[in-house]
C-alpha cells in the first residue's frame, strides 16, 4: 500500500523541543560602537543580517535577541544609547539588571571616553551586589601598539574595577572578523561565571552549522513538499499550484536564512543544479500531468505518480535551497557539484 504524502509528512516531523519559561540573560554592556553585535556573531556563528534580524525591542532605547529565534534557550540583552546626548539609562539599567545573569561591560582601547560605561556598572553592582561581571575589551587591531595598547587597557579596566567596588576578570578579544574561533578566549571566563550561559552558547555555535540549520528547517520544507504532493494528485490543478508551492517555500526559507532572492541569485541557485535536472524535472512535469488526463488508470496510478514524485523533487529543491541560502547568508561559496549531490540525495530521500 502506497503512503499518502501527508501520512509520510506528519510521520517525519520532528517533534516539539521543550521551551523552559525562563531564560539566561546576557548583558551586553557598552558604547555604541564597542562590538556587540560582533561579539554575538562570533559567540553563536550567526550572519549578521541573522542577528540584525532577531532583535526585537524591549524598552525604547534597548533591544534583546533571544536564540534561537523560535524556541529561545537564551537571550541578549542590548542597551543602546549609552554616551549620546539626550540618553537618560536608567529605564534600561532597571529593566536589564531585574532580569540579567551575567554582564559583558565591553570597552573599546582606542575610545577612552568610558564614563558613562563606569557609572551604569556602579549603579548595576548597587542593585545587585552578587552579579557577575566580565570586562571584555575590543579592538586591539585599532591600538597596533603593544605598549599603548596595555596603557589603554589597563585604564578602562582599572576605572571599571573602582565602578564595582572590586576586581573583575577580562578578556582582549579582536572581534574585526566574525570567526567563532575569536571568542575562545571568553568561553572558560563564561563557564566560570554562568556554567549555565555557556553551555548554551556551545550549543548555539552548532545550530550555526549548515546541518544543524537544516535541521531546524527541514519541517518547513517537508510541509510545502507535502502540500505540492497532495495537490499534484488532482488533474491540471498541480500544473498550476506546485510551481506556485515551491515558490512560496522558496521564499519562506530565504526569510528565515535571512536573505532575499534576487533574480542573479536565482539563476545562479538554478545554473549550478544544472540545465540537465531542471529539464528532466520540467519534462517529467509535463509527462505526469498528461497521464492524470487520460480515463481510468490516468486518474489512479497517474495521480499517485504525480503526486509522489511532487513531494519528492519539492523536498529535493527545498534541500538544495537551503544549502545554497546557507551558504548565501555566510557570505560562503557551495560548489554547483555540492548542490547537486544534495538536491540527489534529497530526492532519494523523498521517493516512497
Amino acid at each position: 500500500m502506497t503512503t499518502a504524502p501527508s501520512d509520510w509528512l506528519r510521520s517525519r516531523r520532528p517533534p516539539p523541543e521543550p521551551q523552559g519559561p525562563l531564560l539566561p540573560v546576557v548583558w551586553l554592556l557598552g558604547r555604541t560602537g564597542s562590538g556587540k553585535s560582533s561579539l554575538v556573531r562570533a559567540l553563536t556563528g550567526l550572519s549578521e543580517a541573522e542577528i540584525g534580524n532577531g532583535y526585537a525591542p524591549c524598552t525604547r532605547t534597548a533591544r534583546r535577541y533571544d536564540l534561537p529565534a523560535e524556541q529561545p534557550v537564551l537571550r541578549f540583552l542590548d542597551t543602546r544609547g549609552l554616551g549620546e546626548a539626550g540618553y537618560d539609562p536608567a529605564e534600561d539599567l532597571a529593566a536589564a539588571a531585574r532580569s540579567s545573569h551575567l554582564v559583558l561591560a565591553l570597552a573599546r582601547l582606542d575610545d577612552p571616553a568610558q564614563g558613562e560605561v563606569a557609572e551604569a556598572l556602579a549603579r548595576v553592582v548597587r542593585r545587585d551586589p552578587a552579579i557577575r561581571v566580565i570586562v571584555v575589551h575590543t579592538g586591539p587591531d585599532l591600538v597596533p601598539d603593544p605598549e599603548e595598547r596595555a596603557r589603554a587597557r589597563h585604564a578602562t579596566q582599572a576605572r571599571f574595577e573602582r565602578a564595582a567596588g572590586h576586581g573583575l576578570p577580562f578578556v582582549e578579544l579582536d572581534l574585526a572578523t566574525p570567526d567563532p574561533d575569536r571568542a575562545e578566549p571568553l568561553r572558560p571566563l563564561l563557564g566560570e561565571a554562568l556554567p549555565d550561559v555557556a553551555l548554551l552558547l556551545a550549543r548555539a555555535a552548532h545550530r550555526g552549522s549548515e546541518s544543524a540549520r537544516w535541521a531546524a528547517n527541514r519541517a518547513v520544507v517537508l510541509g510545502y513538499a507535502g502540500s505540492a504532493g497532495a495537490v499534484d494528485a488532482a488533474p491540471i490543478l498541480g500544473a498550476v499550484a506546485v510551481p506556485a508551492i515551491q515558490a512560496a517555500m522558496l521564499a519562506a526559507l530565504a526569510g528565515r536564512y535571512g536573505v532575499e532572492w534576487t533574480r542573479p541569485r536565482m539563476i545562479e541557485f538554478a545554473t549550478a543544479l544544472g540545465g540537465g535536472v531542471a529539464l528532466r524535472v520540467g519534462a517529467g512535469f509535463g509527462l505526469r500531468q498528461m497521464a492524470k488526463l487520460v480515463p481510468v488508470l490516468g486518474q489512479t496510478a497517474g495521480a499517485a505518480a504525480a503526486g509522489a514524485l511532487s513531494f519528492a523533487t519539492t523536498y529535493a529543491l527545498g534541500r538544495a535551497a537551503a544549502l545554497y541560502l546557507h551558504a548565501l547568508g555566510r557570505q560562503e561559496q557551495v560548489s554547483p557539484e555540492a548542490l547537486r549531490a544534495t538536491f540527489a540525495e534529497a530526492l532519494r530521500q523523498g521517493r516512497p
